[in-house]
């Protein structure tokens, strides 16, 4: 993995543990809890989330949007189908 790859992943890691501290949105610790009761892997789940926060950066950025707590919740419940399949 490239050095920039790994310091976003870093950095989206970063937003979920701050999300799930926060527990602003309380959906991700929920979901973060959901799918380690599923049985996938602590970062399986964290993987999984970290696609629906990058689907959300990518929509802000590409539509010059403001975050859509809206989607984001969706995109968490629909886990582990990803956001974009």
């Amino acid at each position: 993995m490239e050095e920039g790859s790994k310091e976003t992943k870093e950095a989206i890691y970063e937003i979920i543990r701050n999300q799930i501290q926060n527990n602003d949105p309380p959906d991700t610790k929920i979901t973060y809890d959901r799918l380690l009761k599923a049985g996938k892997s602590k970062q399986e789940v964290m993987d999984l989330i970290g696609t629906v926060v990058s689907v959300e950066i990518f929509e802000i950025l590409k539509n010059k949007t403001e975050f859509n707590k809206n989607r984001f919740v969706k995109n968490l419940y629909s886990l582990p189908r990803l956001p974009f399949n």
